[in-house]
């Protein structure tokens, strides 16, 4: 399901650990147009609750998570 969704920007935070993957998250979000998808790829392994709770509070849609050999890739809409 992800592998179709189109990003307009892309941030790597392999190999940090919370809180700053939803810290970097959230600076590359404010740098983005409402309706842009941001690509989050990250090795936390918390990152997947981390990106849930950060959709729900933020207003910010989660359009889609994945995992694939210890990396996780997160979709997210800016609001």
């Amino acid at each position: 399901m992800t592998d179709t969704i189109e990003s307009d920007r892309e941030l790597d935070t392999r190999g940090l650990n919370c809180p700053l993957p939803i810290l970097r998250t959230k600076k590359a979000l404010n740098e983005l147009s409402t309706g842009q998808v941001l690509k989050v790829v990250s090795t936390d392994p918390g990152a997947t609750k981390d990106f849930q709770a950060f959709s729900r509070q933020t207003g910010n849609a989660l359009l889609g998570a994945s995992e694939v050999a210890g990396e996780f890739v997160f979709y997210l809409k800016k609001k």
